[in-house]
């Protein structure tokens, strides 16, 4: 089977790409090793950047319809924050299983021809100067470029011999998804996850009479990795935190986790790219994991799109290295000092009120709340400087995967023409203090201005120009 991009893994990074790619023409495969969706809900939360993204896609009705409910804060270790400090229609959080999300992704995914070959575990990989072979058991694939979405434990990441450097975690953790007897909790709010030596718990209702119960303590930093997750510790972990009335009746699932943090120095290698959580790890402080991956595919998939068909502008590629390494770093630094807040040392118990204190000033709220939601990205992307260079531009729908130039008039709409099937041009009323701004399709602005010489420059460097035949593939 030839195809342009191998995807392997089927969660929601490579899901995301997978869209991504389609919306562009580029047809892809996407290998599963197992043999259907697991059903477990593992993540929970999409924060407020990812909403805007797949709004922008015309994919948050489903969304939403599909959601729990909404949360109307975030938190940094359990401490609150608000997310209405920024200028976005989504300031909360959206409480809904990842089994959820995939679905919804899968079915967007066929729609625009995406194949995901379930039962299918990579063995062996392949590369040459123009594509990559891939075994998954007895089917051979051949793509032009392949992308491991395959999670913490990639086999794309192994079978390649790269290296996951990082450091080992300190804070063990569980968390399961079980039902209930007793006066358990009606709606979700903030984790009230402050530390002490007898350890803490967050409960949740999920539906169906499922709860998610995310706990730690003495009992569970004793424990390996591997040990099974019994009813007797789930009940003795319910007691410290909502009394001895609220029981246990069924563990549907449950893992143990650390805070351990790790990440690749290199996302691309040769045709090979990495995404998601197999190109990063770290705790689940402030439910970030989930939304990484799937921002590191909208930010890859129109520019391997690009690559792929042949109208990437040189060095366009090698672009989702630089612009997305250093944000994944910066959650493993905050999720770092996540878990130091939740230490039950005197010293960290001392560093948590004072953290507590200054989340109270709008400003330091703002800044934590950007950083955790993903609203405060800005790529250093070149051009004259702006207000709006390198951030996103929220409210703006991009439902076909392409750039879309915001004009107040007609004035630019003829020095576009050679890139007109990369980019949209949209007169708009919206007060942008400049006379356009150009947004990639992951929704940040590459230009804003009104100098037609520097926008010219601006699009180049994403894109090349149409060929006079019309075609844009090379």
């Amino acid at each position: 089977m030839d195809v342009d991009v191998i995807i392997v893994g089927a969660g929601p990074t490579g899901l995301t790409l997978a869209i991504e790619l389609g919306l562009a023409g580029v047809s892809t495969v996407v290998l599963e090793r197992l043999n259907e969706p697991s059903g477990q809900s593992k993540a929970l939360g999409l924060q407020p950047r990812t909403a805007e993204l797949l709004e922008s896609r015309g994919l948050l009705d489903r969304v939403s319809d599909e959601a729990i409910q909404r949360v109307p804060a975030g938190h940094f270790a359990g401490l609150r924050l608000d997310f209405s400090a920024w200028d976005t229609p989504h300031p909360y959080m959206i409480g809904i299983p990842q089994v959820r999300v995939e679905a919804i992704l899968e079915a967007r995914a066929a729609d625009l021809g995406a194949i995901v070959l379930r039962g299918h575990e990579l063995t062996e990989i392949a590369k040459d100067g123009e594509g990559v072979v891939a075994m998954a058991g007895s089917q051979r694939l051949r793509g032009r470029y392949l992308v491991g979405c395959d999670g913490a434990r990639s086999t794309v990441r192994e079978l390649l011999g790269i290296e996951f450097p990082g450091l080992d975690g300190r804070l063990r953790m569980a968390v399961t998804d079980l039902t209930l007897t007793g006066p358990v909790p009606t709606s979700w709010s903030i984790p009230e996850m402050s530390p002490s030596r007898l350890g803490k718990g967050y409960l949740a209702p999920i539906g169906q009479n499922v709860y998610r119960f995310l706990f730690y303590g003495p009992e569970q930093r004793d424990l390996s990795r591997d040990a099974p997750i019994t009813i007797g510790e789930v009940d003795r972990a319910l007691a410290v935190s909502f009394g001895s009335e609220v029981k246990a009746s069924d563990i549907r699932w449950g893992s143990r986790f650390t805070d351990a943090s790790r990440q690749v120095s290199t996302y691309r290698h040769g045709r090979v790219l990495l995404a998601g959580d197999a190109a990063h790890i770290h705790s689940p402080m402030g439910g970030q994991g989930l939304n990484l991956g799937m921002q590191d595919a909208f930010n890859l998939g129109w520019k391997l799109a690009a690559e792929v068909k042949g109208w990437a502008a040189d060095g366009l590629l090698d672009t989702y290295q630089t612009e997305r390494h250093p944000v994944a770093a910066r959650v493993l630094a905050n999720t770092r000092a996540q878990s130091v807040l939740l230490m039950p040392d005197e010293e960290n118990l001392a560093l948590r009120t004072i953290v507590e204190e200054l989340l109270k000033l709008p400003q330091a709220n703002k800044f934590v709340a950007g950083m955790m939601s993903g609203l405060d990205i800005r790529y250093p992307l070149p051009g004259e400087p702006h207000p709006l260079l390198g951030r996103r531009l929220p409210g703006l729908e991009q439902r076909t995967g392409r750039a879309v130039l915001l004009a107040r008039g007609d004035r630019l709409r003829a020095c576009l023409a050679q890139w007109s099937d990369h980019i949209d041009y949209v007169v708009t009323q919206r007060d942008l203090d400049v006379e356009a701004v150009l947004v990639r399709p992951d929704g940040y602005v590459c230009w804003a201005g009104s100098d037609v010489a520097s926008l010219t420059q601006a699009v180049s460097a994403q894109w090349v120009q149409r060929e006079a035949s019309g075609s844009s593939d090379r």
